[in-house]
């Protein structure tokens, strides 16, 4: 039955389908959700797209209630996902394209398990602004807790601003969302976990948790700031944090 859910859930990213809720007609456990976003995810690796970090998600009280869920939930970045500064998106490639804004570690060595704030920063070769493009796969864009985890936690696509140094100051930095120059969201830093660096501890302990760790060269996507803005057609859509930079995408007309 995973095996199923996971080809339904992998077809419907590749061709931009929506599907049912798998809740609705087969409940699962969160365990079961992860082995599915797990078997899913390793379709694209059998079609050649490689591992390059994972997402962290409902990190902000916003998202979780934009989402109606209480847990900090994770998923899997491949290559294919990262979109280029700049980049223009084909949204009839998205179901439910909507656009977040975060803050992004690149990490220079390995990181799992329990570990302290500073034995995370540790870890950090730089930091950079980002948005990710979330998109869930279900019909209205609505789910459980067990049915976003199974299709990756709805992360899609994301883009990264410039690097900049490990010692940047990321506490209570203003983060805006802008779609052509106007500000549709507005948050803090400190809105993900109250500091970005528990993210990345957060992220270290459940990665770890389910087997897998936090290699260096990856990219670990904070969480957002802010509640996801629906994309639409002809925007230019930008994320500025202060203070340390700021990165945007097009999407086609």
């Amino acid at each position: 039955m995973l095996n199923e859910i996971a080809h339904t859930l992998d077809q419907a990213a590749a061709s931009a389908t929506s599907v049912d809720q798998i809740s609705l007609s087969n409940p699962i456990s969160l365990a079961q959700a992860y082995e599915i976003q797990q078997l899913s995810i390793q379709q694209r690796f059998n079609r050649g797209e490689k591992l390059v970090g994972y997402k962290m998600g409902f990190t902000s009280r916003a998202k979780m209630l934009q989402m109606g869920v209480d847990d900090l939930i994770w998923g899997r970045l491949t290559d294919a996902m990262q979109i280029e500064e700049g980049q223009e998106i084909d949204l009839t490639k998205y179901v439910h394209p909507r656009a977040e804004p975060e803050i992004a570690f690149l990490l220079n060595k390995p990181l799992s398990g329990k570990v302290s704030r500073e034995e995370a920063l540790a870890a950090v070769e730089a930091i950079a602004p980002a948005i990710e493009v979330i998109d869930s796969r279900y019909q209205n864009f609505k789910f459980s807790l067990e049915d976003v985890v199974a299709d990756n936690s709805s992360s899609s696509g994301f883009v990264i601003g410039a690097w900049q140094s490990k010692n940047s100051n990321i506490d209570g930095l203003a983060m805006h969302l802008k779609v052509n120059d106007e500000v549709v969201a507005s948050g803090s830093s400190n809105d993900i976990l109250d500091h970005p660096i528990n993210s990345l501890v957060e992220a270290a302990r459940c990665i770890g948790a389910a087997g897998e760790e936090l290699k260096a060269g990856q990219i670990i996507l904070a969480g957002a700031a802010t509640a996801a803005v629906a994309l639409e057609a002809n925007q230019t859509i930008s994320a500025n944090v202060i203070n340390l930079g700021s990165c945007q995408f097009k999407t086609k007309g």
